[in-house]
């Protein structure tokens, strides 16, 4: 079992910036990459960023530039920091995690809220 924890979602202007994190427990040594969705009223779930297996990392076109996604290994933290927010942005951010168990399985954190507005 892998338990995510995100923080620091909030209200930001446009053109401002937040970092959200996500701390891992558990089974941590079972995880084979982690990464960011984020689901907007009305829409459904989305990629944003993510690491691949290989350590790479990928983007969604909207935040190209934009966003960046980072980790710290020794504190099992996966980083997103958003910069140049718009209002599109506004959406519930959840932290997804894939771990290599039986059967290998995708894991979520409880999601949290990030609001751009004026």
């Amino acid at each position: 079992q892998v338990q995510l924890v995100e923080s620091g979602g909030g209200l930001v202007q446009p053109g401002g910036s937040l970092r959200l994190s996500c701390a891992a427990s558990g089974s941590i040594f079972r995880i084979n990459y982690m990464g960011w969705y984020c689901q907007a009223p009305g829409k459904q779930r989305e990629l944003v960023a993510t690491f691949t297996s290989g350590g790479t990392t990928n983007y969604a076109d909207s935040v190209k530039g934009r966003f960046t996604i980072s980790r710290d290994n020794a504190k099992n933290t996966v980083y997103l920091q958003m910069n140049s927010l718009k209002p599109e942005d506004t959406a519930v951010y959840y932290c997804n995690a894939f771990v290599l168990e039986f059967p290998n399985r995708n894991y979520w954190g409880q999601g949290t809220q990030v609001t751009v507005s004026s």
